[in-house]
């Protein structure tokens, strides 16, 4: 173990402090002002309340727009599971210059900067007579996303070791029961986390979904329609819910994934 001076130790800490400050600073303004108010930029210290997450569940534009996002996010992220997994099996099982190719055309939409895969995507669907809803949404997600899940499901069967296949096989195991009882558990700590980020990576995507939405909004696109007019307390109530729950999810797939020790 290295051990560094002091005077560097705690400029370390110092760099390190700041930068978390700078990172969630403006989300502990936000958690603050879901239970206290502000008025003529004084803060009024005995306003203490939970009037603003009251009024988030009488808001129905928001709920709507959660509702919709995580429609979306859950749509993309089995989608993508599936499509991502049956690519990498097909591409692991082989090189050949269509698995090249197709790996290129997987990784491309997220190569490309979001506005120009959201624009391609808006001319497919208008040439081929696709209206624009949340099924395009969802499609639209799905391409995004589809690269994210199959190069971790791809590198975690790269790590497997051939024999426990030929081992399953040799041993009587049907294909299926060899995906189920060795390859499907090995490569659950692999999917968890895909999906995790995945589902991420949707309930945050904003320009793909400004150009291939219809009538129906998600929540970074309603929250995008308030900035002109500004945000109401409520919006401090859904900022804190959101980071509450992001903060459990990702603490329960670190759960899921977490390998045991090897003694």
């Amino acid at each position: 173990m290295i051990r560094l001076p002091r005077a560097a130790t705690a400029a370390l800490s110092l760099v390190g402090g700041f930068v978390v400050l700078i990172l969630y600073g403006p989300l502990s303004v936000a958690i603050f002002f879901s239970f206290f108010r502000l008025e003529r930029n004084v803060v009024r210290w005995d306003s203490f309340s939970f009037d603003a997450y009251g009024a988030l569940t009488h808001n129905e534009g928001i709920l709507d727009a959660i509702s919709n996002t995580m429609i979306v996010g859950a749509a993309a992220v089995v989608l993508s599971l599936s499509f991502g997994t049956l690519l990498a099996f097909y591409c692991r099982a082989g090189r050949s210059r269509a698995r090249t190719a197709l790996q290129f055309v997987i990784f491309l939409p997220f190569l490309m900067p979001p506005i120009i895969t959201g624009l391609s995507l808006l001319i497919f669907f208008r040439e081929v007579g696709i209206p624009r809803s949340l099924v395009t949404v969802v499609i639209g997600h799905t391409v995004f996303v589809l690269v994210l899940v199959y190069r971790i499901v791809f590198t975690r069967l790269q790590s497997l070791p051939p024999s426990l296949v030929e081992a399953s096989l040799d041993l009587g195991a049907s294909r299926w029961q060899t995906f189920r009882h060795v390859l499907a558990p090995s490569l659950m700590p692999a999917l968890v986390s895909a999906a995790v980020l995945a589902f991420a990576l949707s309930y945050d995507e904003t320009l793909i979904t400004l150009l291939v939405t219809g009538t129906k909004s998600t929540l970074p696109m309603r929250l995008w329609a308030m900035m002109r007019l500004g945000f109401t307390p409520d919006i401090n109530a859904l900022v804190t819910l959101i980071l509450a729950g992001t903060t459990i999810l990702a603490l329960v797939a670190l759960r899921l994934v977490k390998l045991p020790q090897r003694h």
